[in-house]
């Protein structure tokens, strides 16, 4: 989905997975390049422990496409031979199953999405924040956040513009209200079951497709009437499908495609120790 990430395995490393290592591996011009890293497995049995890292080194709690692309690896390096099996990132723990022989659509249990301002968390009394009024440079944006394991800030718009996404994200996501920054989304409603979306993600910047991201649009715009379960999610860099039940229980279905493997430089490897 445009959306590329690395799998490392500890097992076949013999460096340290610091921030600054993360960093210069995600590099697309000193590095090797990506949007993200998945470290692991850090366990041999499930649930299968992974970390994930955002470009700029930092951990996420959770990442719906790292979870398909970890997934995947799991397969390809025989780590796990069933259709179903477990992974944790940081301990949360996501059920995971695979649709086809080919192992290229997965889908993975995502959780429940949570309203709550202190869950999200923002700052402010207690309260779900849905279609709330945010100030920011003298212009207010009508929001609705959500936390999927990682916080979400939602707009709706009837006219989606990239260029509004990478200038009003970037200063949104370090907005005071989030604490912890957050993730942004505008939405364009396309019809009950369908919505076009662009995203700017915490730690990462304009991202071409995010599972996390569909899941939180996905939720926003039921919570707000626009649409009913389940909803076909259009990114720029494809397409996924997300399913959510009357408690909020979240189910992610989409693709992954294998491009590469490969082994560091000895001359990369020896700035990263």
């Amino acid at each position: 989905m445009g959306n590329d990430m690395l799998v490392i395995d500890p097992r076949h490393i013999s460096f340290e997975m610091t921030a600054d290592a993360v960093q210069k591996i995600c590099d697309r011009h000193f590095g090797v390049g990506a949007d993200g890293i998945c470290y692991g497995p850090l366990t041999d049995t499930e649930p299968f422990l992974m970390h994930f890292y955002n470009p700029d080194g930092s951990r996420a709690g959770k990442s719906g496409n790292g979870l398909r692309i970890f997934a995947r690896y799991l397969c390809d390096a025989g780590y796990v031979h069933d259709s179903r099996f477990s992974i944790a990132i940081d301990g949360v723990v996501s059920q995971v199953e695979v649709l086809d022989d080919s192992l290229q659509s997965f889908k993975i249990g995502m959780g429940q999405a949570i309203f709550a301002s202190d869950k999200i968390p923002m700052t402010g009394d207690s309260r779900d924040v849905v279609a709330e009024a945010l100030l920011h440079d003298n212009t207010e944006y009508t929001v609705t956040c959500v936390n999927v394991g990682n916080p979400h800030c939602v707009i709706f718009t009837d006219k989606l513009s990239v260029d509004e996404v990478k200038q009003v994200g970037a200063m949104l996501e370090v907005h005071p209200a989030f604490p912890e920054r957050t993730n942004m989304q505008w939405v364009q409603v396309i019809d009950k079951h369908t919505i076009q979306i662009e995203i700017w993600e915490r730690g990462a910047g304009y991202t071409l497709a995010s599972g996390t991201s569909s899941c939180a649009t996905t939720c926003a715009s039921i919570v707000n009437n626009h649409c009913e379960s389940p909803v076909n999610v259009r990114m720029a860099g494809g397409e996924a499908t997300v399913h959510v039940d009357s408690e909020w229980n979240i189910q992610l279905t989409g693709t992954v495609q294998s491009i590469a493997q490969g082994m560091f430089a000895q001359d990369f490897l020896d700035s990263l120790l």
